[in-house]
């Protein structure tokens, strides 16, 4: 089935991945598999079940590391990636020989599993602002290594990818702010440095913040740990200042705060929950 999230992973770095986490599970070898001698060269067929309903995400990449394994393995999806599945729902067949299948299994399941419970929080969050022009936008903060597949399985579930890399777009923080002597100052020393069209967003945490900010060439002002209230009073004034700059709310969101937040008129709203809180979706491979 085709993709429904058309994110591409660099083939090499892919390619890369999945060899050093092969690598760190099969060390010297795996003795389980190889202890059934010709029984494992057989071919074989598994199916791959939920255990728990969910969003599906990653199943590309498994089937990339099983054909590392062996280059004949047949893995077919049954759904689409971003599909959400229900409870006990066969979403891959799988067919080689049954020494791939058994050496693969825990490090091709535990990617999916991984990457389908952020897809599932995320839709969580995205299903929150359905009903609001509001969109939800992921962060940087991600497992080291993983970043490109957990912002992949966040597009999957529904998000806006935030920056990849501090190379994409400047984001001037609190301590940016500090080290420069104050918010103008950073605005200052950092914009004329920057390649055009790199945007420029600025965080503040008070209404004086958003009002230095309106005197900055800003591109998208940032609302962080604002309380609903606040951060209404500070979409009109930015609005009536300045229309075009983009709005975005961060800082302690849940499922229960987003529609508040929504409900203030933010254009964005971001947050790591989905990635740093998913539980993982339970799936499970049976050999048939």
């Amino acid at each position: 089935m085709p993709l429904k999230c058309p994110i591409s992973v660099p083939e090499s770095a892919l390619s890369e991945w999945l060899q050093t986490w092969l690598q760190e599970d099969i060390g010297r070898g795996d003795w389980t598999t190889a202890g059934l001698g010709a029984l494992a060269e057989r071919p074989g067929q598994a199916i791959w079940v939920t255990r728990a309903p969910g969003v599906v995400a990653g199943l590309p990449f498994a089937r990339r590391l099983f054909q590392q394994l062996d280059a004949a393995i047949d893995f077919q999806p049954l759904v689409a990636e971003g599909d959400a599945c229900e409870k006990d729902m066969a979403i891959a067949n799988i067919s080689g020989s049954l020494a791939a299948l058994l050496t693969g299994e825990r490090v091709a399941l535990n990617l999916v599993m991984r990457l389908s419970g952020i897809a599932t929080a995320t839709r969580q969050y995205v299903d929150c602002l359905a009903d609001t022009p509001t969109r939800f936008v992921d962060t940087r903060k991600t497992t080291p290594g993983l970043r490109q597949l957990e912002k992949y399985a966040s597009r999957v579930g529904g998000a806006i990818n935030h920056r990849l890399g501090l190379d994409d777009a400047v984001m001037i923080k609190d301590n940016h702010i500090a080290a420069a002597g104050g918010l103008g100052a950073a605005v200052a020393q950092i914009r004329p440095a920057i390649p055009y069209p790199m945007t420029v967003e600025v965080e503040t945490s008070s209404l004086d913040q958003v009002e230095e900010a309106l005197t900055c060439p800003v591109d998208i002002i940032m609302l962080d740990n604002m309380a609903p209230e606040t951060m209404a009073v500070a979409v009109a004034r930015i609005r009536a200042a300045r229309p075009e700059i983009k709005i975005e709310a961060s800082g302690n969101v849940t499922l229960a705060t987003l529609e508040p937040i929504a409900a203030t008129g933010v254009d964005f709203i971001s947050s790591s929950a989905p990635v740093t809180r998913a539980p993982w979706l339970d799936i499970s491979m049976q050999i048939v």
